[in-house]
């Protein structure tokens, strides 16, 4: 059997990727978080936020470290696997990436230092400071990345010569018309798993009746963002929905399963989607719902997948079903903010433990939904690498051939399933040790000395000239 180094290199991308994005969503939402500690602890000086922000600022480490050597690798595919496309797009890709090295990179890096190995060593007010630098470091990188891959999406602010993109305005090339709602509905997501790491971890500390006080007040801060955040991410999802069934119709119409343009499509809540028979099996959906909610009118107009040819349609099957399981986990999210809402009202929030265990449950849930919309967007831009110009078969390494690819392929696994495993299994020892005691130390122990009976020599206060003498001895 001939192997195939399109779709080798496209597994081996999707691989890199889906380990590498659970990291960044992760530390964007968790370094705002820390700052936000840092900066109630600079102005209150309550040891509990303390004790919080160091035990968090730990695991921050750890997911930071996990995703830069995980995110190194993804830049050597471009020229590996990809170099076709490199060179054709690197007047913007180029920049833009660098851009996201100096202005994001760098800073997150060297202020990191300050925040980890700086809080007894600069004043409480730098250590505030570095905790925000790490955290806007944090947006800066999501920006860059999301502008970069906003335009394979929706690329604008160029032309193509001879086979190269040339820029023609940077500013819509970079603000492209999908980046807005991408860059939102990326950063909500970053605060619902952050949110959500944090509430289930200080959960499964209040079951253990372990650092009470402090778990209380991460998982009451945690759930008011989430019940905030959760709903909002419906409407940003909408809004991004829409934009791209302006801009991506056929994606919309694999995410809905929807193989012919029609009025009055159902909403499909489970089914079998068959590519070659171009039909749905065991479909179950609501009359006229996805008309609704795409047009806002049960007789809306909803395109079809057949509307283009078959070589430029997705694989309806994945984008339908990991569409489906991005939305369903944050609905679910939405019903774990309301209860606690609710739980909170009745004084049960801290001790209902039947909600606390499920809370803990729900760690993995964001990060499932995280890789699911990334599958959801990736794959239902296939087959094209930028969409309507380049198609991922025209962007490939023309000397790769399929060995080279499996071997690249094979390594990439082993050495991504031991940093994995090492890291999953540090992080899971780290949450469980759980808050640490803060012992607050005596201020200003240089000057403390050993105590013997004063005699008067050493008697600080002169009557005759009124004057303070220092001590001796």
């Amino acid at each position: 059997m001939e192997l195939d180094p399109l779709l080798l290199s496209r597994i081996q991308f999707a691989f890199v990727v889906s380990f590498h994005a659970i990291f960044p969503v992760f530390t964007i939402g968790l370094a705002a978080y820390i700052a936000v500690l840092e900066g109630l602890l600079l102005k209150t000086g309550n040891p509990v936020w303390k004790q919080l922000s160091m035990f968090w600022t730990k695991v921050f480490a750890v997911v930071f470290a996990l995703g830069v050597v995980s995110g190194l690798v993804m830049a050597f595919q471009f020229g590996t696997n990809w170099s076709n496309f490199s060179y054709a797009t690197a007047n913007f890709m180029g920049p833009v990436l660098s851009y996201e090295v100096v202005t994001a990179f760098f800073m997150e890096a060297t202020f990191l230092g300050v925040l980890l190995f700086g809080r007894d060593k600069v004043p409480p007010a730098a250590h505030f400071f570095s905790a925000i630098m790490v955290s806007l470091g944090t947006f800066i990188s999501s920006f860059w990345i999301l502008s970069a891959n906003s335009w394979m999406q929706t690329p604008g602010g160029f032309e193509m010569r001879d086979g190269i993109v040339h820029l023609t305005s940077w500013s819509e090339a970079i603000f492209n018309s999908s980046f807005p709602y991408r860059f939102a509905h990326m950063g909500l997501a970053a605060f619902l798993t952050g949110g959500f790491v944090v509430a289930g971890v200080s959960a499964w500390h209040l079951v253990r009746n372990h650092a009470v006080e402090a778990n209380k007040r991460a998982l009451s801060m945690s759930m008011w963002l989430l019940l905030i955040i959760a709903p909002l991410q419906l409407v940003v999802g909408d809004l991004h929905g829409l934009n791209t069934l302006e801009e991506q119709p056929v994606k919309v119409a694999a995410m809905e399963g929807n193989w012919e343009r029609g009025s009055n499509v159902p909403l499909l809540l489970f089914a079998l989607p068959d590519q070659e028979a171009e039909t749905n099996h065991a479909a179950i959906g609501l009359p006229g719902m996805a008309s609704f909610i795409l047009k806002h009118d049960v007789n809306g107009i909803v395109p079809g997948i057949t509307d283009v040819p078959k070589e430029e349609r997705p694989p309806v099957a994945l984008v339908f079903w990991s569409f489906r399981i991005m939305v369903g986990i944050g609905i679910l999210m939405i019903v774990a903010a309301f209860a606690g809402l609710v739980l909170r009202m009745m004084g049960r929030l801290y001790d209902h433990r039947g909600f606390l265990q499920a809370l803990r449950l729900m760690v993995p849930l964001p990060f499932i939904a995280v890789t699911a919309g990334w599958f959801t967007t990736e794959l239902g831009r296939a087959p094209w690498l930028i969409y309507g110009v380049m198609t991922q078969a025209e962007g490939l390494t023309p000397s790769l051939t399929g060995g080279m690819a499996l071997f690249s392929l094979i390594g990439f696994m082993l050495v991504y399933a031991v940093v994995f495993v090492v890291g999953i299994y540090y992080l899971t020892r780290l949450t469980a040790a759980g808050l640490t005691d803060i012992e607050t130390p005596p201020e200003h122990p240089e000057r403390q000395r050993p105590k013997r009976p004063l005699s008067a020599a050493d008697t600080p206060f002169d009557g005759d000239d009124l004057d303070f003498r220092p001590l001796r001895g």
